[in-house]
């Protein structure tokens, strides 16, 4: 019973001390966006901005700033994941920088209602706002690793799963969390994995947690199955510490679920369509209203698309292919051709593949060949976001191999998901599609219109940023 009461309300302050990060690393932004407008204006003119000067700037910088944020937030700045002072992080702070730089300038300079054209002023907002950013955030992504009080974590169990979050929580040291112990079955003579000590038994659990000062015990060994661990763990009771499953740290942790830690009682608990028939009902109508919009607005585009496609290679405009809806319910997915008919045996597309054409590679870089989907959307066989829709024959042989693969059909599929944007490249090998399966699987336990919106933002921004999966 550990199960455990204590692992929901653990789960729920784990999330609020993720958005008080957030909120502090949001206002910190703000007020570096506001100081750098300060400073522009005191460079530009030598003199500290008047209430004019400043009204004249403030008002209009304020739309710009809100604009701004939003790049930021689909470039995965406010992501705490990436919260770190590598390469990966300034190569997201780069992207959102052009990326907001390039709408300041179509703000003032292409809307003609604004009262102020501030070259100058622009060009030196940007460079002063691209070195306070850089410093504030390495600032604080510093001081979440050296100075945030650490939880150090408990963790029962040994197993691959417990390698994978070991690693997670060393390379994201900047989310407070340390590896103080695991207790499990190790190797032979292994005794430590990635610098984290493993002890053999639970005999010294109680000792090991007020020597280590653990404030959460991660539970992958299941209690039911080992009275003398139900035994240990009933003793550390007193010993204020939390009680968690390893499929819940690690879903909060990572934004994916467990694939090899979690069983049919966790689908069942987790993955229940009642709750969602009012969600699902108004999903459907926006997906339609929104396919039909885009259809109408996109039409004549699509004329011009099929020409090339037809000029450029013989064959069908249209790619038409079988895929598995919810359910597992086929149906049948329309692109437009991006392939050589010639030669083509319709495997797996791979790297470099000769097949594509160039114009094709084209569609495919900026995802224009998924816009005939809308048919599939307005048809209520596909949503703008869902697990990415497979072919039968892949499916029927992933399902051999991966436990409840087939539970990610409980939804539409999507023209784009978790999965697309969360900036990693995944190949068609086992490894890449249990990943896949992990954010299929979060989405599908965790979808909302909040969501819904977050993904397609993100989508637009791998789009223009032409880092499309």
């Amino acid at each position: 019973m550990l199960a455990f009461f204590a692992q929901s309300y653990y789960s729920i302050a784990m999330k609020s001390a993720s958005q008080l990060k957030k909120f502090f690393l949001l206002a910190g932004d703000i007020a570096v966006l506001y100081l750098s407008l300060y400073l522009t204006l005191l460079l530009r003119y030598q003199t500290p901005p008047n209430a004019t000067l400043w009204q004249s700037h403030f008002s209009l910088f304020t739309a710009v700033f809100a604009g701004w944020l939003i790049v930021f937030y689909i470039s995965n700045l406010y992501d705490l994941r990436l919260a770190v002072n590598n390469a990966r992080f300034w190569q997201l702070f780069g992207k959102g920088l052009l990326a907001a730089a390039l709408l300041a300038v179509a703000f003032f300079y292409f809307l003609p209602q604004n009262n102020i054209t501030p070259k100058t002023n622009l060009a030196i907002y940007l460079a002063v706002f691209a070195v306070l950013f850089a410093l504030w955030r390495q600032f604080y992504n510093w001081s979440l690793e050296a100075y945030l009080p650490k939880n150090y974590l408990a963790i029962i169990g040994f197993d691959q799963q417990v390698k994978e979050l070991v690693k997670e929580l060393k390379e994201r040291a900047s989310l407070g969390y340390r590896a103080a112990f695991i207790i499990g079955s190790a190797s032979a003579g292994q005794t430590e994995f990635l610098g984290t000590p493993i002890e053999s038994d639970f005999s010294r659990l109680a000792e090991l947690i007020r020597e280590k000062r653990i404030t959460t015990i991660v539970l992958s060994s299941d209690p039911h199955e080992s009275a003398e661990l139900r035994n240990s763990l009933f003793a550390c009771l007193p010993l204020s510490v939390n009680f968690i499953r390893l499929p819940l740290f690690y879903e909060n942790l990572t934004g994916r679920v467990p694939v090899s830690d979690i069983n049919q009682m966790w689908v069942l608990e987790n993955l229940s369509e009642g709750g969602k028939i009012f969600f699902d009902l108004a999903k459907r109508a926006l997906d339609f209203l929104s396919a039909f919009i885009f259809f109408v607005a996109t039409l004549p585009f699509w004329l011009i698309i099929a020409l090339i496609v037809k000029l450029e290679s013989r064959g069908p405009v249209f790619f038409v292919h079988t895929r598995l809806g919810k359910n597992g319910i086929p149906f049948r997915l329309y692109k437009f051709r991006t392939m050589r008919e010639e030669g083509n045996d319709r495997s797996p597309t791979a790297a470099q593949d000769k097949r594509i054409t160039g114009f094709g590679s084209f569609l495919r870089k900026t995802r224009i060949d998924e816009i005939p989907q809308v048919l599939n959307i307005m048809r209520g066989e596909m949503s703008f976001v869902g697990p990415r829709p497979e072919r039968p024959e892949l499916v029927a042989e992933l399902e051999r191999q991966i436990p409840f693969y087939r539970e990610r059909m409980l939804v539409k599929p999507g023209v784009t998901g978790s999965d697309q944007v969360s900036g990693e490249y995944h190949s068609p090998s086992y490894e890449d599609t249990i990943k896949k399966l992990q954010y299929d699987l979060f989405y599908i336990k965790n979808r909302s219109f909040y969501l819904d919106l977050s993904i397609i933002l993100k989508t637009i921004y791998t789009v223009l940023s032409r880092g499309g999966i």
